[in-house]
């Protein structure tokens, strides 16, 4: 079957009659290559598979939806193409789910910076579908969420959010936003800094991981 979106693959290396799901999205300007490099230190259990955002922006590199700049150097983001991409990685999942023995209700989504941004408008739209969501160094656009997401129920949903406390491509103090609003969401969260920049230190890699197999 022809899927949506391309994607690289990681089956489980203890299967069971269904197995549970890693989804892991890149951030803007990388591939699908990017995180699925830590695939083999991922549990053993589940599915890894990641996948490659929509859109081309030169050889090998991709984004989920264009960032613009206007002539005084404002960054605004593409809202309607972030919503498709969004839309897209829902109907993804199903997908997925429809082709793999994947356990439909263990699904975790694993974004980082313009990936943690649309794995975070996944949850908060469609939290029937995603269980689970490990938010690294991006923040909470809650414009790319579906319009009365509020309403949704967050019961099942959990979140890991990270950030590096001197990152100079998404300031610390948007990801400090999220942890306050997901309370009052009711949406179990653990938030946690590290001293580094744009990427995934070591210790943030072990630390979701623990998270994960602690669930």
């Amino acid at each position: 079957m022809n899927k949506s979106l391309q994607y690289l693959i990681r089956e489980p290396k203890v299967k069971q009659h269904q197995n549970p799901l890693l989804l892991l999205l890149h951030g803007y300007g990388s591939n699908e290559q990017d995180l699925f490099s830590f695939a083999s230190e991922l549990p053993d259990e589940y599915y890894v598979i990641s996948v490659r955002a929509p859109y081309d922006l030169t050889y090998g590199s991709y984004a989920w939806y264009a960032i613009n700049f206007d002539a005084d150097e404002n960054k605004f983001s593409d809202h309607d193409q972030a919503r498709e991409s969004r839309d897209l990685i829902a109907k993804f999942i199903d997908e997925l789910v429809a082709n793999y023995p994947i356990d439909a209700n263990d699904i975790t989504l694993i974004g980082f910076s313009q990936g943690c941004i649309l794995s975070y408008a996944v949850a908060l739209s469609y939290p029937q579908k995603v269980q689970r969501v490990v938010a690294m160094s991006g923040y909470l656009n809650l414009d790319i969420a579906t319009e009365n997401y509020a309403n949704n129920d967050f019961s099942n949903l959990k979140i890991f959010a990270s950030h590096g406390s001197v990152d100079q491509v998404i300031p610390v103090d948007w990801a400090r936003k999220a942890k306050p609003i997901l309370d009052r969401l009711g949406i179990e969260t653990v938030y946690k800094e590290y001293p580094i920049g744009h990427g995934v230190s070591p210790q943030n890699f072990y630390d979701f991981r623990n998270w994960l197999q602690a669930k």
